[in-house]
């Protein structure tokens, strides 16, 4: 019987494959023992993003979940991981439980498990969930119909909670005068309503429902968008772009002359505007890949800040026992004070539009202010993809100690947090790790700029490839 592992950001298989109504079933079923044999109430909201199967996939997870006596609320169409989060929170329930497999290519589906804080449940929670999970389950539940007419599952409007949510918790006057300018791409994910409904004035790409994606991965970095760049920068009008991952809990940016801007220039910019215009204080936990600017600004402003492993559910787990601003991965995920501990890229993306409207300033503006302060810098990165066989020979070579250098680069120290970050002799770095989630080996370089960033990146991936 296969066995079902969450990785770090819920449980993703091929659609068809491994993830079989079969095996939801069996997670699902585990999820209602868990829920029962915790102190937590015994409800969850079940949600599911633009993916194929979705609403069948979680109508199953909705009927297991009855037949084990919880009661259920399932989402009125798609709704994105933030909605789910902010609806176990609201709602007082048990668990969340969002049918996603997020940025993973349309191929893939997947089940992340949310907690009644509004984020992800933490690691030692779901590792009960995982030995909860049977290999011989005998479905001797109901219909899902019989569950809906006896009240043991019901209907809710999550996407109109988390609306009423950003109408309370933003200028959206302020907003609503810039929002002309702002051009984005939903990836055919799930922010695309919320946007609509929130910015009605905003040019909107791959807005409709597509479940297949293009064929393209909906992870919104750089090599998945090449729509919306050259759209900004053909009109003056257009002030910045926005793009959010399948699930919409990760963001990607563009200044208005169309150019990409990473998460941690992101991150940077939130910490200023969070401090500096909100008035907030607090930790800033931030995961292993994030750039050293950020400790920098932490310095300047006094704040402490916390490096975890990579996965936000790490990240999280600071959040809901401390007192903490932001929290913050490389990939785009990023949470903070004001909202649920929980990643949103559609909720990251008003903060820095109101950032523009209250500062009257360009994006590319406020990154310059921010570069006077901790000086300009890029992280890059290569996604190679390898055998598992050579992917575990480099990881062992890294384990060992055996990278002395790349190329002309020194290597003066070793950090293993999370993967292995490489210090270099002329203050830069260079990390290598195995993705959580994909068939991938990771390597990051962090220097001055771009040019630099790559130069790093590739004598990394000539000496460490045979």
């Amino acid at each position: 019987m296969y066995q079902i592992k969450f990785g770090t950001d819920g449980w993703r298989e091929i659609i068809a494959d491994e993830f079989t109504v079969a095996n939801v079933r069996r997670v699902a079923n585990a999820t209602a023992l868990w829920l029962n044999q915790s102190d937590l109430p015994k409800s969850c909201v079940v949600g599911y993003d633009c993916r194929f199967g979705g609403e069948m996939f979680a109508k199953e997870t909705a009927r297991q979940m009855a037949a084990q006596g919880i009661k259920v609320v399932v989402s009125h169409g798609f709704v994105s991981t933030p909605m789910i989060s902010l609806a176990a929170n609201q709602l007082k329930a048990g668990a969340g439980i969002i049918l996603t497999a997020s940025h993973n290519p349309p191929t893939y589906n997947g089940y992340k498990i949310k907690a009644n804080y509004g984020g992800p449940a933490i690691p030692s929670e779901v590792s009960k969930v995982e030995a909860l999970i049977s290999d011989n389950l005998v479905d001797a539940g109901a219909s899902y119909e019989s569950y809906l007419n006896d009240g043991m599952i019901s209907y809710g409007d999550f996407e109109t909670m988390y609306y009423d949510h950003c109408l309370r918790s933003f200028d959206m006057k302020a907003l609503d005068a810039i929002s002309s300018g702002l051009v984005y791409d939903a990836m055919y994910g799930a922010g695309q309503a919320i946007v609509k409904r929130l910015l009605p004035k905003s040019t909107i790409l791959h807005g409709d429902h597509n479940p297949g994606f293009e064929g393209r991965a909906p992870e919104p970095i750089l090599k998945n968008l090449p729509e919306i760049g050259p759209l900004i920068a053909s009109s003056p009008k257009n002030l910045c772009g926005l793009a959010t991952d399948g699930d919409a809990d990760r963001i990607g940016w563009f200044d208005e002359n169309g150019q990409f801007v990473d998460s941690h220039h992101l991150i940077l910019l939130l910490i200023e505007y969070l401090t500096t215009f909100k008035g907030y204080s607090g930790k800033v936990v931030k995961s292993f890949s994030v750039s050293d600017k950020v400790q920098k600004l932490c310095d300047l402003k006094g704040l402490e800040a916390i490096t975890t492993k990579i996965g936000f559910k790490y990240i999280c787990e600071y959040m809901v026992t401390d007192d903490v601003l932001i929290g913050a991965e490389e990939s785009g995920g990023i949470a903070i004070k004001g909202h649920i501990p929980e990643r949103d890229g559609v909720w990251m993306g008003l903060v820095l539009m109101e950032y523009m409207a209250k500062t009257g300033k360009s994006f590319s503006e406020l990154i310059q202010d921010m570069y006077a302060k901790v000086g300009s810098f890029a992280v890059e990165r290569y996604d190679l993809h390898l055998t598992n066989e050579l992917k575990e020979s480099i990881i062992e070579n890294c384990k060992s100690r055996s990278y002395a250098k790349f190329g002309p680069y020194d290597v003066v120290g070793v950090e293993d947090v999370d993967g292995y970050k490489f210090r270099l002799s002329n203050g830069s770095w260079v990390m290598i790790r195995p993705s959580g989630t994909e068939p991938v080996l990771r390597v990051y370089a962090e220097s001055t700029d771009s040019a630099a960033s790559f130069a790093i990146l590739d004598a990394t991936k000539s000496t460490i490839l045979p």
